[in-house]
């Protein structure tokens, strides 16, 4: 047995090995994910189920259920009995019959957002059950799944959010604006489960276990079979199984004298993982980890000097090219924020929420998180700088890291590595050409026009009205589109402000969202239309006064970057739709046309009023409704691209056949079926893509 461990000593000291090793690993994993595809023991028109529930969430009303076999469901409960009803009757392991139709998810219809169908594939899940019906067949009596089924219901019982966070690493029980200012500072990370709770779990059993026996063959042990079961408990996550492994390797060799450096040890854990699942290179999770854990083993063997705050700079250097492709920002105050965050999450939050599940101690764990909540508040509004950052280019990250680990290696790269941040800063300012995006807002309007100079006009935020509900199905997480999707994708694209801001009328599935776009963006002008405010209209003017942003109505020209927007209806009428907004502009020799909610009436008054013919792109009226696009209209102005904005099966029947019909000679593209649709023009070529569901 020595001389075994003499031999694999010398095998695992060359450090060839590993880059070989780390090679294999990363070929398997492009091909790999180059030939895989989604598949599913189901087929598409199967209705009944036979399943084991693996996890189970309820937010408000809506119940999401993970399955064996890599399935999802989800459910609405009617009514508080019957959400009652199922948490005092089902458990995790529970087999159960499910009743329901299965439906693939859809892709992400706004250009750099998040991509649902594409996170469920990388999960190996192609379908997602819509639950009709389900109940109990029988109950499972695995001794681990009922020790988990422990933990799940003690934490469901003691109801505090954050003990879902750091037990069983899922952060979506946070409430939306507290996470939101966590992720404002910069320090969501410490609420998913990864090497630092690990690290603190393990140091903790290894202390007590080596006060109870010292023996430091038998702690190791004992605090790897714990770690185990936490990552059971955790349903298995990357970033903790990449703490677990990367403890355990460690361990043997400490134990064994097999003197592996810690980074060769990271590049052995990372190989296992990915033989394991090579679809954990796509969890952002996984990059985060092993990224962070990467540079920094890299800063400790090159210096020796290391402290909190250099350890935090490098690990805030090293996730910059991630959190921009995630979040688009970067608060510049996060490295600071999390020398407060970390020591007090680590000391206090995380074994508070550990002891709770054994004794009673939610209350002073709540006046903890109150003041930590508070901090988040007070950082997250006062002391922000936050940098928007257009989504980098592979070859971008691959030119930082390169940077970053010869900065790290004490290169003289400083400059060099300064003045590619600049570049990837200042990016979207070399932007030459012009864009329409026609944005899929489901039933609404919304429109951004940027220029080669980079001006931005948003023309409408689309808005879906929201009805009052019982208070039992108001969700945690609210998806909100406007913070969710369209600002995160003027960031992706490089807008750091809109110029403009137009609103082609008072109705709500145009103008819905201004209020949290100007609360939550940069928008220098705001113009609304023709005819008296509304409401909703007088509700924005408010934030608008009070922000100290300009704002305008019934104006007949616009402009912009040497091009100039005409509005053809300034009449005004006895309603909204006909008092919209009509706007027209021509980029690069291309003519464009928004309609808004024009009306025939409108329409009649426009071609009384200009002579215009051969519009490149129209913008249809009122979602393709039979109150607008006249064949008389359509005839006249002769598009060559039309443009219908509308929802999915919306109720309203848009778009009317006979407009359809209307519109026959043109090409039509429609958000409910193409998604987003963008126009490029460069170099005055026009080309179009979409971002089809």
């Amino acid at each position: 047995m020595r001389q075994f461990i003499l031999k694999l000593r010398k095998i695992l000291l060359s450090n060839k090995l590993y880059y070989f090793l780390l090679l294999i690993s990363l070929i398997y994993v492009i091909l790999y994910s180059f030939f895989y595809k989604c598949t599913s023991k189901y087929s598409i028109n199967t209705t009944e189920f036979n399943l084991i529930i693996k996890n189970y969430k309820i937010d408000g009303n809506k119940l999401s259920i993970k399955f064996n076999n890599n399935i999802i469901g989800s459910y609405y409960f009617e009514s508080i009995k019957e959400k009652n009803d199922f948490i005092n009757t089902f458990l995790l392991g529970d087999y159960v019959k499910i009743y329901g139709s299965l439906s693939e998810p859809n892709n992400n219809t706004i250009p750099n957002t998040f991509n649902y169908k594409k996170y469920l594939n990388n999960k190996r899940i192609k379908y997602i059950i819509n639950i009709s019906d389900y109940k109990l067949l029988k109950r499972s009596n695995n001794l681990f799944i009922i020790l988990k089924r422990y933990v799940y219901k003690k934490i469901e019982t003691i109801n505090n959010e954050y003990l879902y966070a750091f037990i069983l690493g899922d952060s979506s029980y946070i409430d939306s604006e507290t996470y939101n200012n966590y992720r404002i500072n910069g320090v969501t990370h410490l609420f998913a489960l990864s090497g630092l709770h690990v690290s603190l779990f393990s140091s903790l059993l290894l202390s007590i276990i080596n006060k109870i026996k010292n023996n430091e063959l038998l702690s190791f042990i004992v605090t790897s079979l714990f770690l185990l079961f936490f990552s059971f408990i955790a349903s298995f996550t990357p970033s903790i199984l990449r703490s677990v492994i990367f403890f355990i390797l460690s361990g043997i060799n400490k134990i064994y004298y097999f003197y592996i450096k810690p980074k060769n040890i990271l590049y052995l854990t990372f190989i296992i993982l990915v033989i394991i699942n090579p679809l954990y290179i796509y969890n952002t999770g996984f990059i985060l980890s092993f990224t962070i854990t990467f540079f920094i083993l890299l800063y400790n063997e090159n210096d020796k000097k290391s402290s909190i705050l250099r350890i935090s700079f490098i690990s805030f250097l090293s996730s910059v090219p991630i959190i921009i492709n995630m979040n688009y920002e970067i608060n510049i105050l996060g490295l600071f924020n999390n020398l407060i965050f970390i020591p007090f999450v680590s000391y206090i939050i995380f074994p508070l929420s550990l002891i709770s599940l054994l004794i009673p101690l939610n209350g002073i764990l709540k006046v903890f998180i109150s003041i930590m909540e508070t901090i988040s508040s007070t950082s997250s509004n006062i002391l922000n700088l936050t940098l928007y950052f257009s989504k980098m280019s592979l070859f971008l990250i691959i030119i930082y890291y390169l940077l970053l680990i010869l900065l790290i290696k004490k290169k003289k790269v400083k400059v060099l590595f300064i003045i590619l941040i600049l570049i990837i800063y200042l990016k979207p300012m070399f932007n030459s050409n012009n864009y329409i995006y026609f944005i899929d807002v489901g039933q609404g309007d919304s429109a951004l026009i940027v220029t080669k100079n980079n001006k931005s006009i948003l023309i409408d935020t689309g808005g879906k009205e929201e009805y009052k509900s019982d208070s039992w199905k108001n969700k945690n997480h609210k998806f909100n589109l406007m913070n969710n999707s369209i600002i995160p994708f003027f960031k992706s694209i490089g807008i750091k402000k809109l110029d403009y801001l137009l609103l082609s009328h008072g109705d709500f599935d145009h103008m819905g969202e201004a209020i949290n776009l100007v609360n939550n963006f940069k928008v220098e002008k705001v113009i609304f239309n023709c005819g008296e405010f509304n409401d909703l209209e007088k509700e924005l003017i408010k934030i608008l006064d009070k922000k100290n942003i300009k704002y305008y109505s019934c104006i007949k020209e616009l402009n912009i970057d040497n091009n100039k927007l005409y509005f053809l209806q300034t009449k005004v009428y006895d309603n909204e739709n006909d008092n919209s907004n009509v706007i027209y502009t021509e980029l690069d020799g291309y003519k464009f046309m928004f309609m808004g909610d024009a009306s025939t009436t409108t329409e009649k008054e426009i071609m009384n009023k200009y002579n215009l013919s051969h519009i490149d792109v129209l913008k249809v009226g009122h979602h393709g409704s039979r109150t607008s696009s006249s064949e008389e209209f359509i005839n006249e102005i002769n598009p060559k691209y039309s443009i219908i904005s509308v929802g999915k099966n919306n109720r309203y029947g848009h778009p009317n056949k006979e407009v359809l019909e209307n519109l026959k000679d043109t090409k039509i593209y429609r958000t409910d079926k193409d998604g987003s649709i963008i126009f490029k023009i460069k170099d005055n070529k026009l080309t179009i893509e979409t971002y089809t569901p």
